[in-house]
């Protein structure tokens, strides 16, 4: 028989999940636009581009801090460094195909400013966006004994 710990609750953690998001981002953005800068030719418009194989490091640095990192540690590192963990629905960690299927919809979740990604996780009974949804995952504060104590399912 498999039970779960009653006193635990699904919350939103809205301020937490933003500037996780913000952290998580601004560092493949930083590295994105580096790399463009050192790696790229310029164009005609007087910027710089990267282009076929030479673009292939951004996409597998993408893969690595989002997908691999989360599948391995449970969170990015600007989730890591807000106390927040990403589980399965069973409160299990999460697999590498999870992390990809979360991350593989982030441009809808973040479309317009993160609003699509907040509608769903003010919406939804555990608080998902939509790629969390898809996933069937959800974030839990691990400095918040509701949310966090005793997470894993205990079977009998």
């Amino acid at each position: 028989m498999t039970t779960i710990n009653s006193s635990f609750k699904f919350k939103p953690n809205i301020r937490k999940r933003i500037f996780a998001t913000l952290i998580d981002y601004g560092i493949y953005l930083l590295a994105f636009f580096l790399y463009v800068m050192f790696v790229g030719h310029e164009d005609d418009e007087g910027g710089k581009t990267v282009t076929g194989l030479s673009a292939l490091p951004l996409f597998i640095f993408w893969f690595i801090y989002f997908v691999i990192i989360e599948a391995i540690f449970g969170a990015t590192l600007g989730h890591q460094g807000l106390n927040l963990k990403v589980l399965t629905i069973n409160r299990r960690n999460i697999s590498l195909a999870q992390a990809l299927k979360r991350h593989l919809l982030d441009p809808i979740d973040f479309l317009f400013y993160g609003i699509p990604a907040i509608i769903a996780i003010k919406n939804s009974d555990k608080h998902q966006r939509i790629g969390d949804m898809w996933a069937q995952t959800f974030i839990v504060d691990m400095t918040d004994p509701e949310q966090y104590s005793d997470v894993y399912i205990t079977t009998k």
